[in-house]
C-alpha cells in the first residue's frame, strides 16, 4: 500500500492549499515583507519551503520507526493494515475539514503546541530573514507548528512500518504542498480569493475524502481475500 500512501499523500499536500492559505498564509506574508527589497523572491520562498519539507520529512522518519516497532505483533494483530484504515479515515476526516463539512481535524492540532512553545523563539533569532539560507531555517522550524493537516498525513507514515517508509510519504506530501506556498508566497493577493471560494474548498476537500474512501477499500478487500489471520501475513 506504500506506493498508494506515496501517490496519495502528494496529492493530499496539492489540494490541501484550501488548508494552507489559512494556516500559513500568514506566516509567509511576515516572511515576505520581512524579505530585502527589490530582490528576488522566488529563492527565499523556495528555501523556505525547502526547509519545511526537511522537517516533514525528519518527522516521518520518527513515526515510521515507531510504526516499525508495531509490527513487531503482525504476527498476532494486522496492525498495519488497521494503521491504513485508520489513516484512510482521517484523510475522509480531512477532506471534510477542507470542504467546510467538519471541524475534527482542529481538534488534534493541539497535540504538538507543548513541542512548538519550544521551537517557537527560535524564529525570532531569523529575523530579518536577509538570506536564502536563513529562510532555509526558519522553514526548518515551522515545519513543526501544529497543523491537523500534516498530522493526518504522519498517520500514513506511521502505518508505513519505517523510517525510510515514513520519510518518503512526508516527503511526497511536502512537495505537492510546494506550488501552494510557492503560490501564496508570490502571488498572495491574486490567490486568495480564489483559493477560499467554497466551490474550490468543496472540490478539494471531496477529492481528498474520496481518496480516503479508496484506500479504505483497498484495506477491506484485503481483509474480505484474506480473513484477519491471513491479512497478518500479507504484505502492505
Amino acid at each position: 500500500m506504500t506506493d498508494f500512501s506515496i501517490i496519495a499523500v502528494f496529492f493530499v499536500g496539492l489540494l490541501g492549499g484550501v488548508h494552507c492559505l489559512g494556516m500559513c498564509g500568514s506566516i509567509v506574508g511576515i516572511l515576505t515583507t520581512q524579505l530585502p527589497k527589490n530582490k528576488n523572491l522566488l529563492p527565499f520562498h523556495l528555501a523556505y519551503s525547502m526547509g519545511r519539507v526537511a522537517s516533514y520529512s525528519v518527522a516521518g522518519a520518527l513515526v515510521g520507526s515507531v510504526g516499525a516497532a508495531g509490527l513487531l505483533w503482525r504476527d498476532q494483530v494486522p496492525i498495519q493494515h488497521l494503521l491504513f484504515a485508520l489513516s484512510s479515515l482521517m484523510l475522509i476526516a480531512l477532506g471534510l475539514y477542507l470542504a467546510g463539512l467538519g471541524n475534527f481535524v482542529r481538534r488534534i492540532e493541539g497535540v504538538g503546541r507543548g513541542l512548538w512553545q519550544r521551537l517557537q523563539p527560535f524564529t525570532a533569532r531569523l529575523f530579518p530573514v536577509v538570506t536564502p539560507w536563513r529562510a532555509f531555517q526558519l522553514g526548518i522550524v515551522w515545519g513543526w507548528l501544529p497543523c491537523g493537516l500534516v498530522y493526518s498525513v504522519l498517520l500514513t507514515a506511521l502505518a508505513s512500518g519505517s523510517a525510510q517508509s515514513g520519510a518518503l510519504i512526508m516527503l511526497a506530501f511536502g512537495l505537492g504542498s510546494l506550488p501552494n506556498l510557492l503560490l501564496i508566497g508570490l502571488f498572495w493577493q491574486r490567490v486568495k480569493g480564489w483559493v477560499q471560494h467554497p466551490r474550490v474548498r468543496l472540490m478539494a476537500g471531496l477529492l481528498v475524502a474520496a481518496l480516503g474512501v479508496y484506500g479504505l477499500i483497498k484495506v477491506g478487500y484485503t481483509f474480505y481475500i484474506n480473513g484477519w489471520t491471513g491479512a497478518c501475513h500479507v504484505a502492505a
